[in-house]
C-alpha cells in the first residue's frame, strides 16, 4: 500500500517541476498508474492527485492540460465522493472564467467527469449528488447573456450529461425545462440549436406532464406568429422532439399537424424544410396517429419535391440531350456563380423526399397506393440537378423496392423455382412496378453516364434492388444497361468504390437474368472486366473474378449445345486468371476466387484448352494440398468431376484420391462434407481411371463417418458407398468388417430420418446387385432382423425403439424389391412369424410392418391369407401388435388399391370396436395414393366418413377429420362446396369436425385448391362466432393454420376475424366452475384452452401477417395476457419479445403498462412448502419473463422511460434476479434463435 503512495507522491512532486517535459512525462505515468485495476488510494493521496491535477488544468503547457484532463477520467471511478464534488465544483467555476482556455480545457473536463460517472446502482448516490451540483451551476451560467461562449459550453455539457444521465436528474427536469425555453429566444443561432439539441435529450426522460407542457408551449410561441427566423427555431425543436421523445408526440398531433402545415406556405426555404424533418418525425415515430394526415402529407411532399424556382427543367429534353451534354460542361462556372450559394431550395427537395422515404417506410399497408402517386413522381425526379437531393430520390426509390420486396418474400422463393404453381399468385405491388421497370431504365440510362460519382452508385444501387425485386424483370433493358455499366468499368477518373459497385451490380444482373441475353455484348463486356482482373486494388480483382465467373457460364450455359461460339473470347479471360491463379503472394479471396473462376472454366470450355488443361490440373492439385485454399479446391474439383465434357483427370486422380482420403479425418464438418461430394462426382463420372486399391485410403476413413451423431455427414458418406457399389463393385470388398455395422446401427437407430433412410436404402439394393462380397440378400435380412430376435431373450427389451421397427421394415422392401425371385419365400416366413404363438412382441411387429411395407410395392396382390392374419392381428390384445397391424393393412391397401380397398371400408362400418385402427389404415391410403387411383372411390369414403363424423370420441373424430380434408385434395372443386354444406346442416360435432378438416386441406406447398379457398374459407371462418365453445377452439386452430402456412388465404379478411379473434382471448367468468375433490375445492376453467388457441394465433400473425395488424390494439389484448393462465403468460412473453424486435416504436408507447406483470412475474416468490411441478413452473415462468425484459432492453432508447430504468436497476442489484437475467443472456442465441427459425420455416 505505503509503495504505492511513495510512487504516486514522487510523481507528484515532479509535476512541480519547472521543465515542461518532467511535467509531461510525470502526469503521462501518473495516468497509466490510473488506469491500473489494482491501485488502491488512501484518502490523502487522493486529496493530493485530484489538487494537483485541477493545477496542472491552469498549466501554461498545451500538452501537459490535456494530458490532465485525460487522468480525469479514470480518476473518477478510483476516488472517493468528496474529492469528486472537489473537481466538479473547481471545473464549473473554472468554466465560468474569464481566460478563454481555461474555460475549453474545463468544459472539456467536465465532459471527461460526466462520461466516467457510474451508472450502475452501486454509484447512482454519487451520481446523482454530482450531477445536482453541475446541473445547479450550467442553469446559473445558461443565465449569463452577456457571455455567448460560456452560455454554448454550457448548454453543451448539459446535452451530454442528459444524453447519458437523464434519469439520475430526475427532480431537476422542470427547472431544466424552465431555463431552457429561454434560450430558444437568443439572439445567437449557435445557442438556440444547442439549446434545442438540449431539449431533445431531455424529452426521452421527463413525465408526460413536463412533455406537455413543452408542446403547449411551442404550440402558443408559434401561434402568436413570431418572425421567420423564430418560426425556424420551434419548429427544429418540434423536431426534435418528435424524433427524441417518439410516441409521446402522439397526443399532441391533432394541434401540430394544422400548425405545421400552416407554416409550409411561408415562402422561406428554410423553414420549409423544418417543417419537412418535423413531419418526417411524426411518421417514423407515431405512424398509426399520422393515419388521417397521410394524404395531405403526400400531396405536400409531391408538391415541394419539385419546388425549384430558380432553374427550369426542359420538358423535351429529350431531343435535346446531347446539345445538353456539350452546354453543360461549358456553363457550369458561370452558372455557380450567381445563383448557386443563395439557392436553398435544394433543402426543401430534400427534406420532402426524405419525409416520403419515411412514410413508405413506415406504412407498408399503402404500398399499392404508393405504386400510383408517389413511384412516378420519384422517377420523375430523377433529372434532379443537385447531387445529394438525387441520391436521396435513389435511396427513396430502393426503399420502395425493398418494402415490395419484404411483401412478395412468402413466395420469392417458390416462385422462382416451380413457374407453375404460385406465379399466379403475383403480388400485386409486383405487378405494378413490372409495368414501371422501362420507365426505370429509361430515367436511370442517362444517369449512368454522368460524371457524377455519387449519382451513378445510386443507379447502381437501385438497379441491384430491382434486380433482387423483380429477377428476370432487365432482361428486354440489358443492351440500354450495358453501356452504363462498361463507362464505370473503363473511365480513368471512376474510383475504386464505384467499380466495385458496378462490378457487384452487373454480377446479381448475371445471376438474376438468363445468359441468352448477355451473350450477343460479350466483345463489349468482357475487356472491361478483363481489365479489372488485373487491377492492383484486391477487392476489385476478387469483384471481378465472380463476374468472369458467370460470364464463362454464359459463354456456354450447361445442357445447351450451339448458337454461340465462346472460341474467341476464351484466350483473354484464361491468361489473366491463369495469372492469378498462380500467384502465392496474394490476398485470400482473391486465391479463392481464382480457383473457382478456373474451375468453371474448365468445368465449361475445357475442351477448349487442350494443352494447357494439365497445367491447371496441377496447380488444382498444389492447392488441395495448402490448408487455406484446400475447401475451395475441393469443391472445384467436384465441379470439374461432374462436368458433362468428361475431363480427363487421371493425371492428378491418385494422388488427389489420397489427400482426398486424408481430409476425412479433419474437424472441419464443411471440408467433410464437400470432400464425400467430391469423392461421390470421382466415382461416378471417373470410375473407369481408379484402381480399387486407390479407394482403399477412403474406405477406412468411411467407418468413423456413419454414425448417428451427425445424421447429414452419414447419409453422404452411405450416398458415396452406393456410388461405390454401382461403379466399382471390387471396391467393397472387405465392407462386412468396417462399415457395414456402421450402417445397420444407423438403421437401427431412433434418431434416423427420411433423407438418411432414403440413401440407406439405394445402398441395400446397389450392394446385393453388386454381387460383389459374400454378402447375399439372405445374409443382409438377418443382420437387419437380428436385433429383434435377440432382443426379448436378454434382459434389454427396452433397446429397440419403435422408429427402428419402421426403419428396417423399409429395408427388408427394399431388399426384396432388388431380388423379386426371393420375395414370396420372404412373405411366407413373415405370416410364419405373425401367426408362431411362440414369437416375441418385437418379431411379431416387426414382420407385421415387413408385410405392409413389402405390399406397399403391390408384390402381395390380393390374398386371402394375407387379409386373414391382418384381421386376425387388429383384433390381438396386444397394443404394438395392433397399431402395426393397422399400418401394415394401410401400405398393403396403397399397393392395391382394388384389393384392399373395398374390404377396408367394409370393415371401418361392420366394426365399431375397431375403428380407430381401421381409420388409421385407411388415412395412410388417402396420404399415400396418387388423385387418379383413388377418384373411382371418393364417394364410398366419402359417405362413410360422414357416417363417422359425430363419433363421441375425439381422437376418432379428428382422424375423419383429416381424412376428411385429404380427401378434399383429391378434387377440391367437387367436395369443398360440399364440406361447406355441411357446416350449416350438422351437430356441434359435426362442424367441428368439418372446420378441423379444412385445417388439413391447408398445406405449406402450392396447391390448386388454394384459389377455391381462398374464396370459401370466410365462410368456414365464421365458425369463430359458433356457440359452441368447441367449434370456436378448433375454428381458432385452423385459422392458426392458416395464418402460418399460407397467410395468403387470410390476408383479407383479417378486417373481420381480428375482432372476435380478439373476444376470445378475454377470461370469461362464466366458464369458471368449482370442483369438490374430496375436502378440497378446485376451480377448473374450461375457457382456458379457447383462449390458448387464440394467443397462439397472435403470435403465428405477427410473423406472417404484421402489416394487417393494429399494434397498439393486438399489444392491449397481450397485456391482458400477461396476467393470465401460466401457459398463457408463456406466450405473451415470446410474443413480447418479438414484437420487441418487430415494432419497438409501439412496445415504447405502451411500455409503463407493460413492465408491471413483468415486474410481478419476476420478483414472485414461491410459497415455501410447494411441490417440485411449482417451483419448476415459477422458474420457467420467471425466465421466460426475463427473456422478454432482455428483450425489450436490446430496443434503443428504452431506458430512457423511467420505470423501464428502474426495473432494470432492480435486476442488476437483486442477485436472484441478476443470475437469471445474465443466464438468459448468455443463452439468448440459443433461447431464441432456434425457435424463431423454426416458426419460419
Amino acid at each position: 500500500m505505503s509503495n504505492v503512495s511513495y510512487h504516486i507522491s514522487n510523481l507528484l512532486e515532479k509535476m512541480t517541476s519547472t521543465d515542461k517535459d518532467f511535467r509531461f512525462m510525470a502526469t503521462n505515468d501518473l495516468m497509466l498508474e490510473l488506469q491500473k485495476d489494482s491501485i488502491k488510494l488512501d484518502e490523502d493521496s487522493e486529496r493530493k492527485v485530484v489538487t494537483m491535477l485541477l493545477k496542472l488544468l491552469e498549466d501554461k503547457n498545451g500538452e501537459v492540460q490535456n494530458l490532465a484532463v485525460k487522468c480525469l477520467a479514470p480518476l473518477v471511478s478510483k476516488v472517493k465522493e468528496p474529492q469528486v464534488e472537489t473537481m466538479v465544483d473547481t471545473l464549473c467555476s473554472n468554466m465560468m472564467s474569464d481566460k478563454e482556455q481555461l474555460r475549453d480545457i474545463s468544459s472539456m473536463g467536465l465532459k471527461t467527469v460526466i462520461a466516467e460517472l457510474p451508472l450502475s446502482s452501486s454509484g447512482l448516490t454519487l451520481t446523482i449528488s454530482v450531477c445536482k451540483k453541475i446541473t445547479s451551476q450550467l442553469i446559473g451560467a445558461m443565465g449569463k447573456q452577456e457571455d455567448v461562449t460560456v452560455q454554448l459550453e454550457a448548454l453543451d455539457i448539459l446535452s451530454d450529461m442528459l444524453g447519458r444521465l437523464s434519469g439520475a436528474l430526475v427532480s431537476f427536469h422542470s427547472s431544466l425545462l424552465s431555463s431552457l425555453l429561454p434560450q430558444l429566444t437568443s439572439p445567437r443561432m449557435a445557442v438556440r440549436k444547442r439549446s434545442i439539441l438540449a431539449l431533445g435529450h431531455l424529452v426521452p426522460c421527463c413525465s408526460p406532464a413536463l412533455f406537455s407542457q413543452l408542446t403547449e408551449h411551442l404550440l402558443m410561441e408559434l401561434a402568436k406568429g413570431p418572425p421567420t427566423s423564430m418560426t425556424r427555431t420551434y419548429i427544429q425543436c418540434l423536431a426534435t422532439i418528435s424524433r427524441q421523445g417518439g410516441h409521446r408526440v402522439g397526443e399532441h398531433l391533432e394541434k401540430l399537424i394544422p400548425m405545421v402545415l400552416k407554416l409550409t406556405s411561408v415562402e422561406d426555404d428554410e423553414l420549409r424544410e423544418y417543417c419537412f424533418q418535423a413531419f418526417e418525425a411524426f411518421i417514423r415515430r407515431c405512424p398509426k396517429e399520422m393515419s388521417p394526415h397521410v394524404a395531405t402529407v403526400t400531396q405536400l411532399c409531391l408538391k415541394f419535391m419539385t419546388f425549384d424556382p430558380n432553374y427550369n427543367y426542359d420538358d423535351d429534353e429529350e431531343e435535346e440531350e446531347d446539345s445538353m451534354d456539350i452546354e453543360d460542361g461549358l456553363d457550369e462556372e458561370s452558372d455557380d456563380e450567381y445563383s448557386d450559394d443563395d439557392d436553398m431550395s435544394w433543402k426543401v427537395r430534400r427534406s420532402s423526399i426524405k419525409c416520403l422515404e419515411a412514410l413508405i417506410n413506415t406504412r407498408r399497408d399503402l404500398l399499392l397506393s404508393f405504386y400510383s402517386s408517389i413511384c412516378p413522381a420519384l422517377l420523375a425526379r430523377f433529372k434532379e440537378r443537385e447531387e445529394n437531393v438525387r441520391a436521396d430520390v435513389f435511396a427513396a426509390f430502393s426503399t420502395l423496392l425493398r418494402q415490395t420486396r419484404a411483401g412478395s418474400s412468402h413466395h420469392g422463393v417458390a416462385a422462382a423455382g416451380s413457374e407453375s404453381g404460385p406465379s399466379r399468385e403475383e403480388e400485386p405491388a409486383v405487378a405494378m412496378l413490372k409495368k414501371q421497370v422501362p420507365l426505370i431504365v429509361k430515367a436511370l440510362h442517362r444517369q449512368l453516364k454522368e460524371k457524377s460519382v455519387k449519382s451513378r452508385q445510386g443507379c447502381f444501387c437501385l438497379l441491384t434492388e430491382l434486380a433482387h425485386t423483380v429477377p428476370g424483370g432487365l432482361e428486354q433493358h440489358i443492351p440500354a444497361l450495358i453501356p452504363g455499366v462498361v463507362f464505370s468499368l473503363t473511365d480513368k477518373s471512376t474510383s475504386s468504390t464505384m467499380r466495385i459497385d458496378a462490378l457487384s451490380f452487373f454480377h446479381v444482373l448475371l445471376l438474376s437474368h438468363p445468359p441468352q441475353a448477355f451473350q450477343p455484348h460479350m466483345q463489349v463486356l468482357l475487356p472491361p472486366v478483363v481489365a479489372c482482373i488485373e487491377d492492383s486494388f484486391y477487392k476489385i480483382t476478387s469483384e471481378a473474378l465472380l463476374v468472369a465467373q458467370q460470364l464463362v457460364k454464359v459463354m456456354r450455359p450447361q445442357g445447351q449445345t450451339g448458337g454461340f461460339d465462346p472460341k474467341p473470347f476464351i484466350r483473354e479471360v484464361f491468361s489473366v486468371t491463369l495469372k492469378r491463379l498462380k500467384a502465392t503472394d496474394i490476398d485470400q479471396e482473391v486465391k479463392e476466387r481464382a480457383i473457382s473462376c478456373m474451375g468453371h472454366m474448365v468445368c465449361h470450355l475445357g475442351d477448349h484448352l487442350r494443352a494447357e488443361l494439365q497445367g491447371v490440373l496441377t496447380i488444382f492439385l498444389e492447392r488441395l494440398k495448402n490448408e487455406i485454399t484446400r475447401l475451395t479446391a475441393v469443391r472445384t474439383v467436384a465441379l470439374i468431376a461432374a462436368s458433362p465434357l468428361k475431363i480427363d483427370l487421371s493425371s492428378i486422380l491418385p494422388e488427389a484420391l489420397s489427400v482426398l482420403g486424408s481430409f476425412l479425418r479433419k474437424n472441419q464438418r464443411a471440408l467433410k462434407l464437400g470432400t464425400l461430394a467430391c469423392l461421390t462426382a470421382l466415382v461416378t463420372h471417373h470410375a473407369a481411371s481408379i484402381k480399387p486399391a486407390a479407394l482403399e485410403p477412403v474406405m477406412c476413413e468411411l467407418p468413423a463417418l456413419v454414425d448417428e451423431s451427425d445424421m447429414h455427414v452419414s447419409q453422404v458418406s452411405v450416398t458415396l458407398l452406393t456410388c461405390m457399389a454401382k461403379a466399382c463393385p471390387s471396391s467393397l470388398a472387405k465392407i462386412s468388417s468396417s462399415v457395414l455395422p456402421g450402417v445397420f446401427r444407423l438403421v437401427h437407430s431412433p434418431l434416423l430420418q427420411s433423407a438418411a433412410l432414403a440413401a440407406i436404402l439405394d445402398f441395400l439394393q446397389a450392394l446385393v446387385l453388386s454381387k460383389t462380397s459374400n454378402l447375399g440378400y439372405s445374409q443382409l435380412l438377418k443382420s437387419l432382423t437380428d436385433p429383434f430376435h435377440s432382443s426379448q431373450s436378454s434382459a434389454d427389451s427396452s433397446v429397440i425403439h419403435r422408429q427402428s421397427y419402421h426403419s428396417v421394415a423399409r429395408c427388408v422392401a427394399a431388399l426384396s424389391s432388388a431380388c423379386p425371385k426371393e420375395t414370396s419365400g420372404t412373405v411366407a416366413g413373415l405370416l410364419q412369424e405373425v401367426k408362431s404363438p411362440a414369437s416375441p412382441e418385437s418379431v411379431r411387429v416387426l414382420a407385421l410392418l415387413c408385410l405392409g411395407e413389402v405390399g406397399r410395392s403391390g408384390s402381395l396382390g390380393g390374398s386371402k391369407e394375407v387379409q386373414g392374419v391382418i384381421l386376425e392381428a387388429i383384433a390381438s390384445t396386444n397394443e404394438e401388435v395392433k397399431t402395426a397391424a393397422s399400418c401394415a393393412l394401410g401400405s398393403m391397401a396403397v399397393g392395391s388399391l382394388n384389393d384392399y380397398l373395398p374390404f377396408l371400408l367394409k370393415e371401418i362400418s361392420s366394426q365399431p370396436r375397431r375403428q380407430y385402427l381401421l381409420l388409421h389404415s385407411l388415412k395412410e391410403v388417402i396420404s399415400a395414393c396418387p388423385a387418379s387411383s383413388l377418384s373411382p372411390h371418393v364417394e364410398s369414403i366419402w359417405s362413410l366418413l360422414f357416417q363417422n363424423c359425430e363419433c363421441q370420441e375425439e381422437g376418432t373424430r379428428n382422424l375423419v377429420a383429416e381424412c376428411l380434408g385429404k380427401l378434399t385434395l383429391v378434387n377440391a372443386a367437387q367436395l369443398l362446396p360440399r364440406l361447406r354444406q355441411q357446416l350449416k346442416a350438422g351437430s356441434p360435432l359435426a362442424r367441428s369436425t368439418v372446420v378441423t378438416a379444412i385445417k388439413f386441406t391447408i398445406i405449406d406447398q402450392p396447391a390448386p385448391i388454394d384459389s377455391l379457398l381462398k374464396d370459401c374459407i370466410g365462410d368456414f371462418l365464421k365458425t369463430l362466432q359458433d356457440e359452441d365453445i368447441n367449434v370456436r377452439r378448433v375454428a381458432l386452430v385452423m385459422f392458426n393454420s392458416a395464418a402460418h402456412n399460407k397467410p395468403s388465404l387470410i390476408r383479407g379478411l383479417l378486417a373481420t376475424v381480428l375482432p372476435h379473434l380478439y373476444k376470445e382471448t378475454q377470461i370469461r367468468k362464466d366458464l369458471i366452475r368449482e370442483v369438490e375433490m374430496g375436502p378440497f375445492k378446485h376451480t377448473v376453467d374450461d375457457g382456458l384452452d379457447v383462449r390458448k388457441a387464440a394467443f397462439e394465433c397472435m403470435y403465428t400473425l405477427l410473423d406472417s401477417c404484421l402489416e394487417g395488424l393494429d399494434v397498439l390494439r393486438f399489444l392491449d389484448h397481450v397485456e391482458e395476457g400477461l396476467k393470465d393462465h401460466y401457459d398463457i403468460r408463456m406466450l405473451t412473453f415470446l410474443m413480447l419479445a418479438r414484437l420487441a424486435s418487430l415494432c419497438p416504436a409501439a412496445v415504447l408507447q405502451r411500455l409503463d403498462r407493460l413492465i408491471e406483470p413483468l415486474k410481478a412475474t419476476c420478483t414472485t416468490k414461491v410459497k415455501a412448502g410447494s411441490v417440485k411441478q411449482e417451483f419448476e413452473k415459477q422458474e420457467e415462468l420467471r425466465r421466460s419473463a426475463m427473456r422478454a425484459v432482455a428483450a425489450l432492453l436490446a430496443v434503443p432508447e428504452v431506458e430512457r422511460s423511467p420505470s423501464m430504468a428502474d426495473f432494470a436497476n432492480q435486476i442488476r442489484t437483486n442477485a436472484d434476479m441478476a443470475s437469471i437475467y445474465q443466464s438468459v443472456q448468455g443463452g439468448e442465441g440459443g433461447g431464441l434463435g432456434p425457435a424463431e427459425s423454426m416458426d419460419m420455416s
